[in-house]
């Protein structure tokens, strides 16, 4: 379940962040938008109307009113100075009705409504654009010309570019906000991550922060990890030590078996005893080990042909090989090969036939997507599904079917560490067609072909 949830996709804290910041401008964006047209634009251009509206009505009641030489006057004084043009309204003319969007249909009608019905709104008259009044006076027929500028409407087009670029604006402003809550989080993750892989001393978080609240949490990570270093300098130290002090009386009681007691069985008996002390000791030291690791290409099969060698020797065991020779994988050489003696060993202790009491082993790799799954299996008697569950856990011991020899129930335990150091992973199961099966997961290793070992040492051990 663990492995589950550290590796379930999801949006990292920088995008989802983003994407909410993005989201709230962009609809703070279209309210304004919305907000702007009917509370300001709309109602300024419709008095823009009403003033076009109130200049054709002029010109019209000043042309009605006066002669035709103060006619003349009128027209060039309303051109000079209004910038309007008066011209006659010819039958043939060729006009284009004023109105493209909505607003603009929505002026045109309103100056309809305001001039009379038979007056003429077009945005072109025989191909000269402009802003054109078409009204009449008694029978005669005239076009006014204005600037278009005067209503000063905005197309559809105009509003989506002048959104898009507050918008592109808005999201860099977004980006940047997301970024500085982002960054010390993340640097947070990295060095917990490393602490986790045991550098304790990598890369300090900054404590000098201008924030607060992050520079309270960067201090204590930074004590945190000083105390884990100082802990496992304290631990590494005690390893040593029990190294030591164990295994120095150890040495002198097997030479004192040997030459004070003089019953062979209970020499060999006391030997053995003190074998098994000595193999609980290597165990702890084991599972206690630092997990600092050089990872490099390791041939598989070199790896199993070295720790299969001393189970060939039992008449009782038999390994099936089935790996392909040239398969390299990311690992440490000792660290694999301390893996797979404990697999081995776990299987030699556990996993004999119910049958003829032989222990048979099955050794499988295969590459899938970049990774190498290396299978180990047995054909003994496999375990409870209770039991299952627990066999990973330090100094667990199985059921009774697969406890006839002692141990100090850190086999499996080692097993997964080490595959957690090596960057892989490990699992147990029993087989659907009986016995135990492990099965681990690496990452493979691609090397050059003047490289590679040669063929006798990736050969395959004959099995027993």
């Amino acid at each position: 379940m663990a492995e589950e949830l550290e590796h379930r996709p999801g949006l990292s804290l920088f995008w989802r962040t983003f994407a909410l910041l993005a989201l709230l401008i962009f609809c703070s964006a279209l309210a304004w938008l919305q907000l702007l047209r009917t509370q300001e634009y709309e109602p300024r251009m419709l008095r823009n109307a009403h003033q076009i509206a109130s200049v054709v009505n002029l010109t019209r009641t000043a042309l009605m009113h006066t002669d035709e030489i103060a006619r003349v006057s009128l027209l060039k004084m309303l051109a000079d100075e209004e910038d309007v043009s008066i011209s006659t309204r010819e039958p043939q003319d060729q006009f284009m009705p004023y109105g493209e969007s909505a607003l603009e249909i929505q002026i045109g009608q309103e100056l309809i409504k305001r001039l009379g019905k038979n007056t003429i709104i077009a945005s072109a008259v025989n191909g000269n654009t402009g802003l054109w009044v078409g009204f009449q006076i008694e029978k005669d027929s005239y076009w006014l010309l204005m600037d278009p500028e005067r209503l000063n409407t905005v197309s559809g087009s105009t509003w989506l570019v002048w959104l898009m670029a507050a918008t592109g604006l808005s999201l860099v402003g977004a980006a940047l906000m997301a970024r500085l809550i982002d960054r010390p989080l993340r640097q947070l993750s990295v060095a917990a991550s490393r602490v986790r892989d045991g550098n304790f001393n990598a890369s300090p978080l900054d404590e000098h922060v201008s924030t607060s609240e992050i520079r309270e949490v960067n201090i204590g990570f930074n004590r945190m990890a000083e105390r884990l270093a100082k802990i496992e300098q304290e631990r590494a130290l005690m390893l040593a030590g029990i190294s030591h002090d164990l295994r120095t009386p150890l040495a002198r009681l097997r030479l004192e078996t040997e030459l004070s007691v003089t019953d062979e069985e209970a020499r060999a008996f006391m030997a053995a005893d003190i074998e098994q002390l000595d193999a609980i000791i290597d165990k702890f030291l084991d599972y206690a080990r630092p997990g600092n690791l050089a990872m490099e290409p390791v041939l598989l099969m070199q790896v199993i042909r070295g720790c299969v060698a001393p189970f060939l020797k039992r008449s009782n065991f038999e390994v099936h090989i089935d790996v392909d020779p040239n398969l390299f994988v990311l690992a440490e050489h000792v660290e694999l090969s301390r893996v797979l003696s404990n697999l081995l060993e776990n299987t030699r202790r556990y996993g004999q036939s119910t049958s003829d009491g032989i222990t048979r082993v099955d050794l499988v790799a295969r590459v899938h997507e970049g990774w190498v799954l290396f299978r180990v299996r047995d054909h003994g008697p496999g375990v409870s599904e209770d039991t299952l569950k627990n066999l990973t856990q330090p100094f667990y011991r199985g059921d009774a079917a697969r406890t006839s020899a002692t141990g100090s129930g850190l086999g499996l335990a080692i097993v997964e560490r080490s595959m957690q150091r090596m960057g892989g992973t490990f699992s147990v199961f029993n087989n659907a067609n009986g016995g135990l099966m492990a099965l681990m997961k690496f990452k493979q290793a691609h090397v050059p072909q003047d490289q590679k070992p040669t063929a006798e040492a990736c050969a395959a051990p004959a099995a027993t």
